[in-house]
């Protein structure tokens, strides 16, 4: 009995893939049928197009020349007979015509692109005379700006540390937190402090937005004209000019 039903279940495992091996090699062939036939499809497809490409080409070539279809000089003297050297002239006439026309065509195109070449010349000529005014314009801006800011640096009077209004030391000695700003962080890695004289020139991020002394008055300082800030530079308060970095004025130890 056990020796059976072994070999019942031995068949029923090696059945089971022989089913599906069948089964796989169904649908393979049915693929490879489906395959087939499409591609008989498309081969009778293209061979029906070069069969009607071939059909339009012969009636091209069968179909009469323009030439011919137009009585000629003979056809003429048979419709109108003993009037040959009119017919003759009749089509003479009409075949000057239709050169006079070709002519005039030919004419008006070639005019036509000389004209669309000038437009294009002209605008190119525009455009590069627009592109050219609007340089010397940025150019005569920026020469106006720099002479602006100039000419406030020499209007700039550094005696305003004589007016009474701007008395920051009185003003820090009974207001010291509002100096106490915390450490400094410079924009550039392993830079040092260096002492900044008037003329000299900032680095760009030593006078970035968050160097800035956004009310001056707060530590009574003179406000800034147009183009200038006053900055932040570790302990020290600079007024820079923001087109240039240039110092305009320094005052060293403000902060505490």
């Amino acid at each position: 009995m056990r020796k059976a039903l072994i070999g019942f279940l031995l068949g029923a495992s090696m059945a089971t893939p022989m089913a599906a091996f069948a089964q796989e090699s169904e649908v393979s062939e049915a693929r490879a049928e489906r395959r087939q036939t499409r591609i008989e499809q498309r081969t009778e497809r293209r061979q029906e197009r070069v069969e009607a490409r071939t059909e339009q080409h012969q009636e091209r070539t069968e179909r009469p020349q323009r030439e011919e279809s137009v009585p000629g000089i003979e056809g003429r003297a048979q419709t109108f007979p003993g009037h040959e050297a009119r017919a003759r002239r009749v089509i003479t006439e009409a075949r000057q015509e239709r050169r006079e026309d070709r002519t005039e065509r030919r004419e008006d195109r070639r005019e036509d692109r000389v004209d669309r070449r000038q437009d294009r010349r002209e605008d190119r000529v525009e455009r590069r005379d627009d592109r050219r005014d609007v340089r010397l314009d940025r150019r005569g801006d920026r020469r106006e700006d720099r002479a602006d800011r100039r000419e406030h640096r020499r209007d700039w009077n550094r005696g305003w540390r004589n007016d009474r209004r701007y008395d920051w030391q009185s003003h820090r000695y009974s207001n010291r937190n509002a100096f106490r700003l915390g450490r400094y962080y410079s924009p550039y890695r392993n830079h040092g402090y260096s002492r900044f004289s008037i003329g000299l020139r900032l680095g760009s991020g030593f006078y970035s937005d968050r160097y800035w002394i956004n009310d001056p008055w707060q530590y009574r300082l003179p406000p800034a004209y147009a183009g200038t800030r006053w900055v932040r530079y570790y302990d020290d308060v600079l007024l820079v000019d923001m087109y240039t970095g240039e110092v305009i004025d320094v005052i060293y130890g403000f902060f505490w």
